[in-house]
């Protein structure tokens, strides 16, 4: 172990500035940490809310296509109908 007592006064001075950007280090990376955290649970969230409101979107949605679909439907069976007439009367 190194003392400090037998130190020269530049050796001292540089391991203190070691200590202090070790520390200063150390914060940033607990702040890089912290935000990567925050940063995957507001993307998660994000996502979540992005699926359920194509989910709430698809229930509100259906019965009104089920709706059209069937018009669709009874609107081409009439027209297949009116095409059969022209037929029959040829």
């Amino acid at each position: 172990m190194i003392s400090l007592n037998h130190m020269e006064p530049e050796e001292r001075e540089m391991l203190k500035k070691t200590l202090e950007l070790s520390q200063e280090n150390n914060k940033m990376l607990h702040s890089i940490r912290r935000g990567m955290f925050w940063g995957r649970v507001m993307k998660i969230v994000y996502w979540i809310i992005i699926i359920g409101a194509a989910i709430g979107i698809y229930y509100y949605i259906t019965p009104y296509l089920d709706s059209a679909v069937n018009a669709y439907g009874n609107v081409k069976g009439d027209l297949k109908s009116f095409g059969d007439l022209f037929r029959l009367n040829k």
